[in-house]
C-alpha cells in the first residue's frame, strides 16, 4: 500500500512540474539570451518522479501488494519473479506509465545533447514534449491510475495472461515503446523547427540522429514481437497482419521514409514541407496504434483494455495534437520556393522520392486494411477481417520495382547522374533473372510474378553484396542496411514458396505417413513448474532421407488464470526450421498434430539485425556520407 500511495503522489507531482515547466520555457522564451538551468533541473526531477513511480509499481508486483488494483489483476503469488517483474507492463496501466517514463528520459536526453542548438529551439520542443507529457498524465491519473486502491484486500491475485509471460514479451514492449515515444521528439522538434521557419540542412543533421534512434529500437522492437508470435502463439510464421501487428508496422513504414527523406534534406534544401509532414504522420500513427489496441476496439491476443472512456480521452487528445500541428504547418511553414522540383530525373535524390511513393502506397494498403473492417462494423454492424491475401495481393505486384529501384538508387550520384559504366547492373540483372527461372521452374502456380519477384530481390542481394568488395566506407552503413533488407526478401520469399506443412490427428503410439515424412507419437509424460503444469508430447520425425529428429511440443494448463497453451517445439538450422505442436481436442483421446518446415526462418530474424546495424553504424559514424 506504501509503495501505491508513493507512485500515486509522484505522478501528481510530475504533472505539476510539466506546468511549471511551460511556465519557465514561457518566461525563458521571451528573455533567450541565455538558457535556463532551472529548465533543466526541473526537467531531470520529473524524470526521476516517473522513474520513483514506475519503480513503485515495480515493487508491488514483485511483493504481491494485491491492494493494488493493477497488481490485484495481473499477478499472483505462484508467479515466477521474473514474470512478476514483466507485468508491471504487461497490462494497460503499467504499459502506460511506461510511455511516460520514456517521454520524460527523450525530453531529458534531448535538452543534454542540444547544447549547440538554439535556445529558442530548443524551449519550444520542450513546450511540445510538455504538451503530450500533460496529456499521459491526465490520462494516467484520471482514466488508468496504475495505483487504485483495492479493499477488502483479496488474498490471491488474478494473475497474468500466460502468453505474455516470455521472456520475448517481457522485453518486447520496452524496446517497442522506445521506437515508439522517439518519434515524439522528432514531433516536437519538428514542430518547434516549423514554427521558427528553421528547417535547414543543419536542422537535417540533427534530427537525423533522433530518427535512427527511433527507427533502431522501432524495428528490434518488431523483431522480437514477431519472434514471440512465431514460437508462443504456435501460427507457424513470422507475421500475419494481426491488427497489432499492423499498428507497429505503419509508423515503421513512416519512420523509414522521413528517414530517407531527411537524408535528401541534408544535402540540398528540398523536400522541407514533406519532412515536416512525416514528422507529424510518425508520431500521429503512433497514437493511432496507442488508441486502437487501449480502447479495446481490435481483437487480437496484443490489446489490454475495453473500456470506451479510454479510448474517447486517447481519440480527443489525438484530435487535439493534429489540429495543432496541422495549424502550426499551415501557418508557420514558409517553403524554399527556389528549389523546388528542381531534380534531374536520374538522381539519388529522384530514387528515394520514387521509393518514397511506393513506401507510402504499402503504408495506405495497411493503413486500409487495418481501419476499414472498423468503420464497416461501426456503420453496418458488418464484422469482416482482412488477412493476408489481400495484403499480398495489393504489396507483392509494387515490390518488383520498389526493388529495382532501390538497387539502382544508390549508385546514382546526388543531383544529377547517368548509368555509363555500369555494365554490371545489366549483367547482375540476367543473372538474377536466370537464377530465378531456374529456382522456380518446377512450381506451377503463379510462374511468372514468382519468377520476375524473386529476380528482382536477388537482383538487389546481388548489387548490395558486390559493394562489399568495393569497401565503400563512407557507404558502409547504407551497403549493410540494404544488403539486410534484400536478404529479408529474398528468406520471406524462400519461406513461403517452399514451406511445408501435415496437419492430422494422432494417438499416442500411432504413425502418420507421407512420401516425403513419417510420423511417430511415440510417448507422452508430464511435468509440473511452479505456476503450471505440462503434458509433453514425444515425437519423432523421420525424413526421406532417413534423417530422424526428435520434437518433443507442450500444453501448458496454468494455475492462474487457468488456461491452456500449446507451446511449439522448434529445432533450427541454417537453412530451415522443424516446427512442430499439438492441441487437445475435445472430448477426444487424441491430440491434433501440426508438423511444418519451414526454410530460411533464422535468416529471417538475422537479416533484420543486418538491417538495424546498418543504421547503428550510421548513428555512431563521426563523418556521414558526402
Amino acid at each position: 500500500m506504501l509503495f501505491s500511495i508513493i507512485g500515486h503522489y509522484s505522478l501528481i507531482l510530475g504533472l505539476l512540474i510539466s506546468l511549471t515547466l511551460i511556465f519557465f520555457s514561457i518566461n525563458n522564451f521571451k528573455n533567450s539570451k541565455s538558457f535556463d538551468t532551472k529548465i533543466l533541473s526541473f526537467t531531470f526531477l520529473q524524470f526521476i518522479l516517473v522513474v520513483v513511480s514506475f519503480l513503485c509499481l515495480i515493487l508491488s508486483f514483485i511483493f504481491s501488494d494485491f491492494s493494488n488494483e493493477t497488481v490485484f489483476n495481473n499477478s499472483h503469488t505462484t508467479k515466477p519473479l521474473f514474470y512478476k517483474i514483466s507485468g508491471t507492463w504487461g497490462n494497460h496501466e503499467g504499459s502506460l506509465l511506461l510511455w511516460l517514463l520514456v517521454l520524460t528520459l527523450f525530453i531529458f536526453l534531448f535538452l543534454i545533447k542540444t547544447k549547440n542548438q538554439p535556445i529558442k529551439y530548443k524551449i519550444l520542443t520542450l513546450v511540445f514534449q510538455q504538451v503530450i507529457i500533460i496529456g499521459f498524465f491526465v490520462f494516467l491519473i484520471k482514466t488508468s491510475n496504475p495505483f487504485n486502491y483495492l479493499y477488502p484486500i483479496p488474498e490471491e491475485g488474478l494473475g497474468l495472461n500466460p502468453i505474455l509471460q516470455d521472456p520475448a514479451l517481457a522485453i518486447h514492449p520496452p524496446i517497442l515503446y522506445l521506437g515508439y515515444v522517439g518519434s515524439s521528439i522528432i514531433f516536437s522538434s519538428a514542430l518547434a523547427a516549423t514554427s521558427l521557419n528553421m528547417i535547414s540542412k543543419k536542422w537535417a543533421s540533427h534530427i537525423k540522429k533522433w530518427v535512427l534512434i527511433s527507427w533502431v529500437f522501432l524495428t528490434l522492437g518488431i523483431l522480437l514481437g514477431s519472434i514471440w508470435a512465431y514460437y508462443e502463439l504456435g501460427w507457424g510464421g513470422f507475421w500475419f497482419w494481426d491488427p497489432v501487428e499492423n499498428v507497429s508496422l505503419m509508423p515503421w513504414l513512416a519512420l523509414t521514409t522521413l528517414l530517407h527523406c531527411v537524408l535528401v534534406l541534408e544535402k540540398k534544401l528540398v523536400l522541407t514541407s514533406w519532412v515536416i509532414i512525416l514528422s507529424i504522420s510518425t508520431f500521429t500513427l503512433s497514437m493511432c496504434g496507442t488508441f486502437l489496441v487501449r480502447s479495446g476496439i481490435l481483437n487480437s491476443v496484443h490489446t489490454f483494455a475495453n473500456d470506451p472512456e479510454r479510448g474517447l480521452f486517447i481519440l480527443i487528445f489525438l484530435f487535439s495534437l493534429i489540429f495543432i500541428s496541422l495549424f502550426i504547418f499551415f501557418f508557420f511553414h514558409k517553403p524554399n520556393q527556389s528549389n523546388l522540383n528542381n531534380f534531374f530525373w536520374l538522381s539519388k535524390e529522384t530514387s528515394i522520392i520514387i521509393n518514397n511513393w511506393f513506401m507510402m502506397y504499402f503504408l495506405s494498403v495497411v493503413l486500409v486494411g487495418t481501419v476499414y473492417p472498423i468503420f464497416l462494423d461501426v456503420l453496418t454492424s458488418e464484422k469482416i477481417s482482412v488477412g493476408p491475401p489481400f495484403y499480398h495481393k495489393l504489396i507483392i505486384p509494387f515490390l518488383i520495382p520498389f526493388l529495382l529501384i532501390m538497387a539502382i538508387g544508390p549508385k546514382l550520384k546526388w543531383i544529377k547522374s547517368n548509368l555509363e559504366d555500369k555494365v554490371y547492373l545489366i549483367s547482375l540483372l540476367f543473372i538474377s533473372f536466370l537464377l530465378s527461372f531456374l529456382i522456380v521452374k518446377n512450381f506451377n502456380s503463379n510462374f511468372l510474378i514468382n519468377t520476375i519477384l524473386i529476380s528482382s530481390a536477388l537482383y538487389l542481394f546481388f548489387v548490395t553484396l558486390r559493394d562489399f568488395f568495393i569497401m565503400k566506407k563512407n557507404n558502409i552503413s547504407q551497403n549493410i542496411a540494404h544488403f539486410g533488407f534484400s536478404l529479408l526478401i529474398l528468406s520471406i520469399l524462400f519461406n513461403s514458396l517452399f514451406s511445408t506443412e501435415i496437419i492430422t490427428n494422432l494417438k499416442v503410439g500411432e504413425t502418420f505417413e507421407t512420401s516425403t515424412t513419417k510420423i511417430i507419437f511415440k510417448n507422452i509424460n508430464q511435468k509440473k513448474e511452479k505456476n503450471y503444469k505440462s503434458v509433453v508430447g514425444n515425437f519423432s520425425i523421420q525424413n526421406s532421407n532417413g534423417k530422424i529428429d526428435n520434437l518433443s511440443p507442450e500444453l501448458r494448463i496454468y494455475n492462474q488464470p487457468n488456461i491452456v497453451t500449446s507451446e511449439a517445439d522448434i529445432k533450427t538450422t541454417l537453412l530451415s526450421d522443424k516446427f512442430l505442436v499439438i492441441n487437445l481436442v475435445q472430448n477426444q483421446d487424441y491430440f491434433n498434430v501440426r508438423y511444418q518446415v519451414k526454410p530460411f526462418m533464422l535468416w529471417i530474424w538475422l537479416s533484420v539485425l543486418l538491417i538495424s546495424l546498418g543504421a547503428l553504424i550510421s548513428l555512431f559514424k563521426k563523418e556521414y556520407e558526402k
